[in-house]
């Protein structure tokens, strides 16, 4: 067959060649004579023409990957555009609400100059307005008894309103995050509040995923929510709209050992509009709204949430436009002056909440999609579960919650310093892990913490400092005092001895568990050698470590680095003990 002529295939030999393109899509002249030799249907077929039958083949798949990419990109411009359509009709609204109450207030200074009302006249007026503030006119509002169905109903369409308010209008003053620029790979428009009660964020943008699974992943707040204790949904109840409602209490974590962690008690309004798009609202059951009011939990402050949640728009040709609204009050008066920045901060607001949803979203997103290769043969949500369980247990070790068993010890040490310990560890590490105690003889897991102050600290520059240098900071011994010490100690460290002879770390990196903010990662700390007569008996040890918050021109300035030791090949549910660091800013020019 004269090889410069087009070749018709049939049916079975396109068959054929496709099951060899799907294993090898590049194949050697010798794979391609092998072929021949091996398959009769392609034996009156010129290697020449089978060489070019790839060729066409591995460009047609490239066009059809690049097709379907800028299809993508274009759906996504497209809701984009829309986004921003909206996002600039809200601030017009703005504007025009500014220039009507700056006349207002022109007209009215105008008037007081020129009046020529005698001082008579406007005493009788001042009267007046103090008894209509007296005597207001009342108000008709629904009833809001929350031990009734009705009652429960009329406060969840006021959350309804007060929440798309927030995130459709101008009900709360927004400024746009500094660093934060819209776009289809963008990870939204975030907002933080000024002149408001309490701190709120605000964020809109694009996922892949369709309006009921991104709700679905929403609703399991301690999923992505890394300062999420636990979330307890206590009563359920339909409503006729289609909608439900949950009454919850959620408890969340202290960011440092200064302060008590926060409760709520929240009710919670899962509902659709008339345009298809999905509502998840929530806010605060207080005295006022008609709520139970019990006590806050053991070490706990009781919190507030103002009406906050997710607007879930579908969009077309596939994916979801997400408004995210988080609006708390911290009661940031109940912690020492020094920490009150960490509860009256929106940025930091907008980064542990707003922004870690929208993230997560994303990260499933292209899990969903296969955009995200991983090491190690693991599967994502396996990933996702270690990084989840090394956060929680560093924020577990951080408050120190009686409940779980932590009890404080006395020290004659330093006063910054302070020793917990938790005399049943086979019951701790059990009901979080599933998995036996990785301490069968010890009798108990000892913990010192310290929160300290540094000045003129950047955080992504502190964490990638002890990320990269730990034989710097780490030390894995205890001189012979200590050691005999401890052994002596009913929470004797298991092979304690001293003189351990510093190694050298490996970083072998697993995955990003969260985009491109928070990686995992196993560091293998080579030739570690526990005394002298160790070193020809060297041997390797493992970390599993999560980092995030190194990208210095991130947005947000929290960054974290939490690590436990594993051994060589650690199963999928290992036990964990984390340790770490957490580097919260304070202030532009100052770190917690």
């Amino acid at each position: 067959m004269d090889s410069s002529k087009y070749v018709r295939y049939t049916p079975e030999q396109v068959e054929a060649l496709e099951r060899v393109y799907a294993e090898c899509p590049k194949p050697t002249s010798l794979k391609r004579h092998q072929l021949i030799r091996e398959c009769s249907i392609l034996s009156n077929i010129d290697p020449k023409q089978i060489k070019v039958w790839f060729q066409n083949r591995r460009c047609r798949e490239k066009q059809r990957k690049e097709a379907s990419h800028l299809q993508t990109v274009n759906r996504k411009l497209t809701a984009m555009n829309k986004l921003l359509m909206e996002e600039n009709d809200r601030l017009q609204k703005h504007v025009s609400h500014l220039v009507y109450d700056n006349g207002f207030m022109r007209q009215q200074l105008h008037t007081q100059v020129n009046s020529t009302t005698t001082d008579t006249c406007c005493e009788s007026v001042v009267v007046s307005d103090q008894q209509q503030q007296q005597n207001p006119i009342p108000q008709h509002h629904p009833q809001r008894d929350a031990n009734s169905p009705a009652g429960l109903l009329a406060i969840a369409e006021e959350t309804l309103t007060e929440f798309l308010g927030k995130a459709t209008g101008t009900a709360v003053d927004w400024v746009q995050m500094i660093g934060m620029k819209p776009g289809p790979e963008s990870i939204g428009i975030v907002a933080v509040s000024r002149n408001c009660n309490g701190v709120a964020a605000r964020a809109c943008g694009l996922v892949s995923l369709e309006p009921m699974k991104v709700a679905e992943i929403l609703k399991d707040r301690p999923s992505w929510y890394r300062d999420c204790r636990c979330l307890d949904i206590l009563n359920v109840i339909p409503t006729g709209n289609g909608g439900t409602i949950e009454l919850i209490y959620l408890q969340t974590y202290a960011p440092t050992t200064l302060a008590p962690a926060r409760d709520f008690w929240t009710l919670r309004y899962t509902t659709s509009l008339e345009d298809g798009s999905l509502v998840i609202c929530e806010r605060s059951l207080t005295s006022n709204t008609g709520g139970p009011v019990g006590p806050p939990a053991t070490s706990s402050v009781r919190a507030k949430m103002l009406p906050s949640g997710f607007l879930i728009r579908p969009c077309e040709g596939g994916g979801s436009i997400i408004h995210i609204v988080d609006h708390i009050d911290l009661d940031a008066c109940s912690v020492p002056e020094v920490l009150r920045p960490l509860y009256e901060s929106s940025k930091i607001l907008a980064q542990k909440m707003t922004m870690a949803a929208f993230r997560y979203i994303r990260q499933i997103a292209q899990e969903t999609s296969g955009e995200i290769q991983y090491a190690g043969g693991r599967q994502p949500a396996v990933l996702r579960a270690f990084s989840q369980r090394l956060c929680r247990g560093f924020n577990n070790a951080v408050s120190g919650f009686i409940d779980d068993g932590w009890t404080i010890m006395g020290s004659d040490g330093v006063d910054d310093v302070t020793i917990a310990v938790n005399s049943s560890p086979s019951k701790f590490l059990d009901a979080q892990y599933n998995t036996l105690s990785i301490l069968p003889t010890f009798g108990g897991v000892l913990c010192a913490r310290a929160s300290m102050l540094l000045q003129d600290v950047c955080p992504a520059l502190l964490v990638r400092f002890l990320r990269e240098h730990r034989s710097e900071w780490a030390d894995y011994g205890v001189d012979a005092y200590s050691s005999a010490s401890l052994k002596a100690s009913p929470y004797a460290v298991p092979c304690a001895r001293p003189g351990v002879f510093p190694s050298s770390q490996v970083i072998l990196p697993l995955a990003q568990t969260v985009e491109h903010e928070e990686f995992l990662e196993v560091v293998r700390l080579e030739g570690h050698a526990f005394s002298p007569e160790d070193i020809a008996l060297s041997r390797d040890m493992y970390l599993l470590q999560l980092c995030s918050g190194v990208e210095e021109n991130a947005t947000g300035a929290c960054a974290q680095l939490v690590f436990a030791h594993i051994d060589e090949s650690f199963g999928d549910d290992a036990p964990l003990l984390p340790s770490g660091f957490s580097v919260i800013p304070l202030e532009p020019k100052s770190v917690k």
